[in-house]
């Protein structure tokens, strides 16, 4: 069937069920928001197809498809979980063209309409397909993605709808969780002499790996090193540290042989050279870069469809880490490819409401 260009969510009726669904604050440390998003989802998509629920740790996903379970062709990807905000973001609102809201962009009108998408598409394609929709990416993926990957859910090819702009994103960062933790000598904050503080030797480490890995001025494609929180617990102002912590998050291309291809002992040992005596390293999580072949036939029907609806069907590498690094390890192409807008997860975040019948339509077209 080919899609015409009426094709496309009714607005209004969408955009209720897009704002029911922006009005879930649905952040980690909400499990009922989680599960109550995704049964809005299932609802939206309706009765006729089958429906595998999975949990771990607390959060909760699903699969549906239509039938039984098999290796699907195509699997569309969403995740229904937000980042933190301010109350009066998960008060829609739209604005001309803009719908403002905390996951407007990221990501839950993409999902809807990949939602859509498959209630109509689902059960006449000659191959099958697959909706996986989870409530965990923002706090890793594991949960939810991994979790069912872990599962034996395979497919052929994945669409992820996280936000692009209706480009298609072929190659996004490598990421690695890690904290460096400090050991001194406590001591009276009037005799700093007789300690050895723990702060000032974290602080003097982090300087050397942030002089090894600069902040960039502006968006580059290189190693970049985030340091989320320094933390003294049970310090009074009063007192030399004995202890302190900092949380790093360090995004890694494929070209960066201090990460790419090492395991995590080895990014330990890496960390570990930048570190003062009685600073230690040590790695949670390391996930390696996503790649997706850009001349595969999939990708290139994506292409052809997007440029249908008359936008410019750009490659973009991505800096973020998504759940498409989940399939990469598997040797399953992943992109990512969504609607357009802005300001993800700050306090102005909006979803560029030009882009969702053009997302319908290639996502249709792509199918058909």
């Amino acid at each position: 069937m080919e899609p015409t260009a009426a094709a496309g969510p009714p607005p209004e009726e969408f955009l209720a069920a897009a704002e029911e669904l922006l009005a879930v604050p649905s952040t980690a440390d909400r499990p009922a928001d989680l599960s109550r998003a995704l049964d809005l989802v299932l609802e939206f998509v309706g009765p006729g197809f089958t429906v595998e629920r999975f949990e771990s740790g607390g959060k909760p996903s699903a699969l549906l498809y239509p039938g039984a379970r098999t290796r699907f062709r195509v699997i569309l990807n969403a995740h229904l979980d937000v980042v933190p905000a301010e109350p009066h973001q998960f008060l829609p609102r739209r604005e001309g063209t803009r719908l403002y809201a905390r996951g407007a962009q990221d990501m839950k009108v993409s999902a809807l309409v990949q939602a859509q998408v498959f209630r109509e598409r689902a059960a006449l394609l000659p191959y099958p397909i697959a909706l996986q929709l989870v409530t965990d990416e923002e706090t890793g993926g594991r949960d939810g993605t991994l979790h069912q990957l872990d599962q034996g859910v395979r497919g052929d090819f994945v669409v992820i709808g996280e936000q692009s702009g209706l480009r298609i994103v072929t190659d996004s960062k490598g990421m690695v969780t890690a904290d460096l933790r400090a050991t001194g000598r406590g001591a009276h904050g009037a005799y700093p002499w007789l300690g050895d503080s723990a702060v000032l030797k974290l602080t003097h480490t982090l300087q050397a790996l942030l002089a090894r890995y600069p902040m960039p001025a502006e968006e580059a494609w290189r190693t970049t090193v985030n340091v989320a929180r320094i933390d003294v617990p049970g310090t009074a102002r009063n007192q030399v540290p004995a202890v302190a912590e900092a949380w790093l998050d360090i995004r890694y291309p494929p070209e960066d042989a201090d990460f790419a291809g090492r395991t995590a002992e080895e990014v330990a040992d890496h960390l570990r050279s930048f570190c003062e005596p009685g600073v230690t390293p040590v790695v949670g999580h390391l996930d390696p870069p996503h790649h997706a072949d850009r001349d595969r036939p999939e990708i290139r029907a994506l292409w052809s469809a997007v440029r249908e609806q008359g936008h410019d069907p750009a490659f973009l590498r991505k800096h973020g880490a998504a759940d498409g690094r989940f399939y990469h390890a598997r040797g399953i192409d992943a992109v990512i490819f969504g609607i357009g807008g802005d300001g993800q997860h700050g306090p102005h975040e909006y979803a560029d409401l030009t882009t969702v019948a053009p997302y319908h339509r290639a996502l249709t077209r792509f199918l058909s």
